[in-house]
């Protein structure tokens, strides 16, 4: 028996979508790129000459809708790690995009580096739990330009062998992209195939489609490469001040999108990964780790399940600085909703301050609160031989089931979550420790883990036509 969790009704996301449509039809969406809105000029949507602004009909947005697949799989590099899209299945994916890190050894909060954004992506090659890369954190001691990016994108590969998603902010990065993945995974109708990449684009809240990051998008076109439509509304600040006007909002953006995407390329994939917000009254930043956070990203997901698309949302939010009590009651708060909503990726994993600061401990203790959020979606199992009969007959009033076999098998099998970071010691034994925490052992297994883990490694043809990548893109600054 699935756990059952809903925050919207079947007649709220129809509204949902109705309400999206007439303000698609009516306010529109501005869109900054004017090959973007000759696209979609061509699909039927209302283009008015002098105006960035487009207007949607919603037979074009039915249309795009009617164009999107509705599954679809994410390739990897290594063996059986592809994942499918719409299947029953959910991976984390860490937070993206940081500008700091706690420094895990002075304890202090620096700028982030490049060995903190590969200690990072190290780590989550190696937890079986994530199976997508983003870039966590943007490194302040890394080259710009082509060169910078090239080796960038080498050390990933090196270090990261299941699916890959991120940005990219300029058509020549694209190129560059392109030409990296065709070595790792072959040519063109490869990459077609595999889908070892997807793309994220973010619109910006409220209703704008951006002029750069779409001109990136467009330089992938005709490769096929899956996009994550991932605007960031914010309550009370770029979306109306209630959940359900951010989840409109972020479904506008969503389904503008989508249609410039199908009027573009035809049938490529789309991931619905909204990624909203609260506005902190008390300070007007982002209030990460709220209630509200967490229930506006379940409402998202069922909005995804609505059209039936793959649903990629955030969770594991918060605003405090360092792991500590605040840090995990919001983490947590925020994680269990859109876990029992159930989406195919959730978002989140690793950043404190606003999904600003990377600490690679919390990374660990993020992963422990998704793997007890998988459990409550998992429910109470409810078949015949968990009714436990035999159990019943073989012990006497009175008795205890320490010794039963059945005992054994739960604890071997997936009856109880067993964590690997919590403590379990006595009182005792417990102060004569020095009163250990989580926080502790979190940051031995970073030790471990990144002392013992083997990414898998890439052919040396491969490794050669990189390098010759590396100086290429030297030789461009």
């Amino acid at each position: 028996m699935k756990s059952c969790f809903n925050v919207l009704s079947t007649e709220e996301k129809t509204r949902i979508h109705e309400r999206s449509l007439a303000i698609l039809g009516a306010t529109g969406v501005r869109v900054c790129n004017q090959r973007a809105r000759q696209h979609l000029a061509d699909a039927g949507a209302a283009v008015k000459k002098g105006s960035d602004v487009v207007r949607f009909p919603a037979p074009v947005v039915e249309k795009a809708l009617a164009t999107t697949p509705r599954r679809f799989r994410l390739g990897a590099r290594r063996p059986g790690w592809d994942l499918d899209m719409n299947a029953g299945g959910c991976t984390l994916l860490m937070s993206g995009s940081g500008t700091h890190a706690l420094d895990r050894r002075a304890g202090c909060i620096r700028d982030a580096t490049f060995d903190d954004w590969l200690q990072a992506t190290r780590l989550s090659d190696a937890l079986d739990d994530f199976g997508i890369y983003w870039r966590s954190v943007d490194a302040v001691d890394r080259p710009e330009g082509a060169a910078g990016f090239v080796d960038q994108w080498i050390h990933l590969f090196r270090h990261f062998s299941k699916h890959m998603q991120d940005s990219v902010n300029t058509p020549q990065e694209a190129v560059w992209l392109l030409e990296m993945l065709q070595v790792v995974f072959g040519g063109k109708e490869k990459l077609r195939q595999k889908k070892p990449f997807s793309f994220v684009l973010c619109p910006q809240s409220p209703l704008v489609i951006d002029d750069v990051f779409t001109e990136a998008y467009l330089a992938l076109a005709g490769w096929g490469i899956p996009v994550a439509v991932m605007p960031m509304p914010l309550l009370g600040a770029t979306a109306p001040a209630s959940l359900a006007a951010t989840v409109i909002t972020a479904n506008c953006e969503i389904l503008a999108a989508l249609c410039l995407i199908q009027s573009i390329e035809p049938g490529v994939p789309v991931i619905y990964a909204p990624v909203s917000a609260v506005m902190d009254p008390r300070t007007g930043n982002v209030k990460s780790g709220s209630a509200e956070s967490g229930l506006i990203s379940a409402a998202s997901i069922e909005m995804a399940r609505y059209y039936q698309l793959p649903a990629e949302t955030s969770g594991l939010g918060t605003g405090r600085y360092a792991p500590g009590i605040q840090t995990a009651v919001e983490k947590a708060v925020s994680t269990t909703t859109p876990l029992l909503a159930w989406p195919d990726v959730l978002v989140g994993a690793g950043l404190l301050g606003g999904a600003m600061i990377l600490s690679l401990e919390q990374i660990l203790i993020d992963v422990e609160v998704y793997r007890m959020s998988r459990r409550l979606h998992q429910g109470v199992a409810g078949g015949a031989e968990q009714m436990m009969d035999s159990a019943f007959a073989e012990t006497p009033p009175g008795g205890h089931f320490v010794d039963h076999p059945s005992s054994l098998k739960a604890v071997r099998g997936d009856t109880l979550y067993i964590s690997r970071l919590e403590r379990f010691e006595s009182l005792e034994e417990w102060e004569t420790l020095g009163r250990p925490d989580m926080l502790d052992n979190a940051r031995e297994a970073v030790d471990r883990i990144l002392a013992d883990h083997q990414p898998l490694p890439l052919d040396a043809a491969v490794l050669r036509e990189l390098d010759i990548l590396r100086v290429r893109a030297g030789e461009k600054g």
